[in-house]
């Protein structure tokens, strides 16, 4: 089936072309051809294309195997049409048709269209006006391989340490892909072999690699460092929610933490909200818009793994990239044969991938944020997350309790099984280098996905069909039937019932694939026919795959033959402990904040507070924000972009549950650049942030929860596990003196790049250490919510909180909870207007956004701050913490500045008409908001 015409932009065309692999009669074929075309702005062609003068058409589309989500939508409307008796298959491929000189003309454009690790590209030259695409169908097609090997670890420590980076050696002499298993892990696994008089088969060496990876186990984490023999997990993140925990007592409102794919606190009596934000760097850096749709659905089925099943309600994201402008050669490979992206395509596909996979799915997706450094040039970072919400109960039973019972089916439902995926979780455990597996990149179907969620939330759940249920993330299969198995006490599974996409996978691809959409659930047989009707009913593929047991084994057959056999034990617990060792780095190099510019103002500040208002990191994101729908499930109270400006909001407010006036708050922040100077004020600055930015909307200290993402580099060097160690030890200090619980996590430990540039000499590119912390809030009332934005001429302007001369700002709790505490007070007895979290570029940088996002001027005096900071530069630009700028109604002033009698604070000026005026001891800034709404937009305009 030919294009139909998309597009047409002066000298060339934008076509859509589906190819169907099937023999339908003429008039069918028509009657196809309609159903897929807006006759108004579109015209269709069958079978043949006019070329209409051009000289070249350039063809493409995915690889064999790549998920095809458009290729997807087009045959659910075919079967529509057709019925599904009809088996058919469609592949669509974008084409463009234009005008070059020559081939090699067309040849040096083709690079900038497409994505050669998942995609194709064909060139053909037009002859006659008119061209016939090529009808070969890029089917799967794999060779015949061994189903099963053993595998011989009787080998020298050299190669032993091969297989762990490298890969098992299939008989062909081809290396699989990184196992991410260092030597102490390999000869464990040797000796257990030997103790059972026999080797490994490869199913059971990945799959021992998939669970005892650091993307699933976490083991810096976990493992002993230096004498903190518990962990850092244990004794710092759990350890600061337990003792949160029990300081909060009956006041405690976490429910469900570190024990579940989200963590689960209470929303109301009736309900609980969970939230879970994952990374997904590593495929993201190889295929941006794949890498990023996985991780915005991958996160979503977490929260639908949740105990029975929670709804998602709202996605949040964030990027972390090298600068667009960046457009240096970077490859994997010495023989430049494997390019990486440059930043402003890596930028575009994972903006494309968060939007296409959440809002596809019908999930809002409110709240996010993006920086940018020159280190993230080599692996982006990717944060996606997820909020659900669940009742506290299902019928009878505690929603968040889940448990599968000896003798429960094992049932796969959703996707089907493909090569993609493939050593994904143990691909993310390493730094990325030439061994780095296409294979490991996915990418999300979110139609599939929305129909699997609908399927289990809105019904399955409620008519208490499954016992238990949880993602086929990281590792698939063998890793989400291990956890499972963990609950009954073993498993048995008969792969070859696992439905495939196609055929000749073999048993270990099957057993570790990552293909998306799929859940595995624990169904009683007595209520498996009433599943499988209605998952039928659904268009949700549902299929028996083995049964639970109790047996103390994981046990994996292959048409009839054992080729797994797993010890639980061993296979949970059997990882190696390693003790870690830090090696101190260089002391904190605090700084006082300086511009070289004592005394100057007028001009230079007003220029010095445009530049930074205008720069990348600083300057507002629109648009994303506008490209993502967070009005749908018409949630949304307090908005991405805020005013008649249209500023970026610090925090976001939704209504899940529309009967109540209740509201889910939430924020995050990340300060990567400070951890230069302290990883400690590091962590203490994102902590603070993310919680002021809570408590200045209309949220609460005492029903707030965080989650924390490390996101590491060269985790086996000692100075940067030292790093680590000050991050967390803040991480605990601050968590438990505002007493806000870790409720979930995540960790990436290995965020680095190793390649070469365009002349084959070696780069090396890390991430500078990055802790995003994410807050979660319930809200009381949602008519207090309060915005960032100046609303009215004449109210008053004040600034909460001191102001000093540094840096990297060090962070006293003590002070901000009563800063916060006041606020919320004030805010509850609605006595003022707007509250903005002081942030990244000081105070002038904020009174600048306020204008901005209410289209209105300020006149203030920064003479008399609270603090230390003496010059207007420091004054101005400072970014100490737990500062909040808020306008009053003059009305108000009076009972505002009674409530704020323990707190430091400076009445700064008025909200005034055009100008942003802002005066120490003499006038030292002077512009108009109509040309900071232009500065302040720049980047976003730029990116239209």
């Amino acid at each position: 089936m030919a294009p139909k015409v998309i597009d047409k932009r002066g000298q060339s065309l934008t076509v859509q072309s589906y190819l169907l692999d099937h023999k339908f009669n003429k008039s069918v074929l028509n009657k196809i051809v309609a159903a897929l075309t807006n006759p108004v702005i579109e015209t269709s062609y069958l079978d043949e294309f006019p070329g209409l003068n051009f000289t070249y058409a350039i063809e493409v589309g995915y690889k064999p195997g790549v998920t095809d989500n458009v290729a997807h939508s087009v045959k659910e409307t075919i079967t529509d049409l057709v019925g599904r008796s009809s088996k058919f298959e469609v592949y669509s491929s974008r084409i463009y048709v234009t005008n070059f000189k020559n081939e090699a003309e067309a040849g040096k454009f083709v690079g900038t269209l497409y994505n050669p690790l998942i995609e194709r590209a064909n060139i053909i030259k037009l002859k006659d006006s008119k061209f016939i695409l090529p009808a070969k169908t890029p089917k799967v097609i794999l060779e015949k391989r061994v189903p099963v090997i053993k595998v011989s670890l009787d080998l020298t420590d050299e190669e032993l340490v091969k297989i762990g980076k490298e890969g098992i050696v299939d008989p062909n002499g081809s290396r699989r892909g990184p196992l991410a298993l260092d030597l102490a892990s390999l000869k464990a696994i040797k000796e257990h072999f030997d103790k059972l008089k026999r080797e490994p088969t490869d199913i059971e060496l990945e799959s021992l690699a998939q669970t005892w990876s650091e993307h699933c186990k976490h083991t810096i984490f976990a493992n002993p460092i230096d004498d903190i023999t518990n962990g850092l997990y244990k004794t710092y993140i759990k350890g600061a929610t337990n003792l949160i925990r029990e300081q909060k007592g009956k006041l405690d409102f976490c429910v469900s933490v570190f024990s579940d794919n989200a963590g689960g606190i209470i929303f109301d009596e009736n309900y609980l909200i969970t939230h879970k934000v994952e990374t997904h760097n590593a495929p993201s850096s190889l295929d941006p818009f794949g890498g990023a749709i996985t991780g915005i659905v991958g996160v979503n089925r977490d929260c639908i793994g949740f105990g029975l099943g929670a709804k998602p309600v709202a996605n949040v994201y964030g990027f972390c990239l090298g600068r667009p402008e960046d457009t240096r050669p970077l490859y994997l490979d010495k023989d430049s044969a494997r390019e990486m992206l440059p930043p402003a395509r890596i930028m575009d596909g994972v903006i494309k991938g968060i939007n296409s996979g959440g809002n596809c799915s019908g999930i809002p997706t409110p709240s996010g944020f993006i920086k940018f450094d020159d280190r993230y040039r080599g692996r982006p970072l990717v944060f996606a997350g997820t909020v659900g919400l669940i009742p506290r109960k299902i019928g009878n039973r505690l929603s968040h309790e889940k448990k599968a019972k000896n003798g429960d089916y094992i049932v796969m439902v959703g996707g089907r099984v493909g090569a993609d995926g493939i050593h994904g979780a143990t691909f993310s455990s390493v730094a990325m280098d030439s061994s780095s597996p296409a294979t490991a990149v996915q990418i999300g179907d979110p139609i599939t996905q929305k129909k699997l969620s609908d399927a289990i939330v809105k019904e399955a759940r409620d008519q208490n069909l499954y016992n238990s249920i949880t993602d086929d993330g990281a590792g698939g299969l063998s890793c989400s039937v291990a956890e499972m198995a963990k609950e009954s006490g073993g498993a048995e599974v008969d792969l070859e019932k696992v439905p495939l996409k196609y055929p000749g996978l073999q048993p270990w691809e099957i057993w570790i694939s990552e293909s998306q959409e799929r859940m595995t659930l624990a169904i009683p047989r007595s209520k498996w026919q009433k599943f499988r009707k209605l998952m039928e009913k659904r268009g949700v593929e549902a299929t028996i795959i083995g049964k639970f047991t109790n047996s103390g084994k994981c046990v994996v057959n292959w048409n009839g033959k054992k080729i797994m056999d797993l010890d639980m034990e061993f296979l949970h617990n059997g990882l190696p402990k390693h003790q870690l060792h830090t090696s101190p780095g260089p002391k904190d190099s605090w700084a006082t904040l300086s511009l070289s510019r004592r005394g100057a103002g007028g001009e230079v500040l007003t220029k010095d507070l445009e530049k930074l208002l205008g720069g990348k990191n600083i300057a507002g994101y629109s648009f994303i924000s506008e490209q993502y729908d967070h009005e749908v499930q018409a949630t949304s109270v307090l908005k991405p972009l805020a005013g008649r400006g249209r500023i970026n909001t610090d925090a976001q407010i939704f209504r899940p549950v529309l009967s109540s006036e209740k509201g889910v708050v939430l924020s995050s922040a990340t300060y990567p650049s400070y951890g230069d100077i302290s990883m400690h004020s590091m962590a203490a600055c994102a902590i603070d942030t993310a919680i002021r930015n809570i408590v200045c909307a209309g949220g609460t200290l005492s029903h707030l929860a965080l989650l924390d993402n490390f996101c590491w580099c060269s985790s086996n060097d000692p100075t940067r596990l030292g790093q680590l160690v000050d991050a967390v030890k803040a991480c605990y200090e601050y968590a438990v003196g505002y007493g806000t619980p870790f409720i979930s996590g995540k960790d990436s430990m290995f965020n680095d790049f190793k390649g070469y540039d365009e002349k084959g000499n070696s780069v090396e590119i890390s991430i500078p250490p990055t802790l995003l912390i994410s807050a979660i809030g319930v809200v009381e009332n949602i008519y207090k919510t309060i915005s960032p934005e100046f609303k009215n001429i004449g109210d008053e302007i004040y600034l909460l909180g001191e102001t000093h001369n540094e840096l990297v700002p060090k962070v006293d709790y003590k002070k901000n909870t009563k800063t916060y505490l006041a606020l919320e007070d004030v805010i509850q007895k609605e006595l003022i207007n707007s509250a903005m979290s002081v942030n990244s570029g000081g105070l002038g940088v904020a009174l600048a956004k306020a204008c901005v996002g209410g289209m209105v001027g300020c006149n203030v005096s920064i003479k008399s701050l609270p603090g230390d900071a003496k010059s207007s530069e420091n004054k101005l630009f400072s970014e100490s913490q737990g500062r909040i700028l808020v306008s009053i109604s003059p009305k108000n002033v009076s009972k505002f500045e009674k409530m704020m009698r323990e707190v430091p604070y400076a009445k700064l000026g008025k909200v005034a008409k055009a100008d942003l005026i802002i005066s120490d001891n003499k006038k030292v800034i002077e512009t108009s908001v109509k040309k900071l709404y232009k500065i302040y937009h720049s980047f976003s305009d730029s990116m239209q």
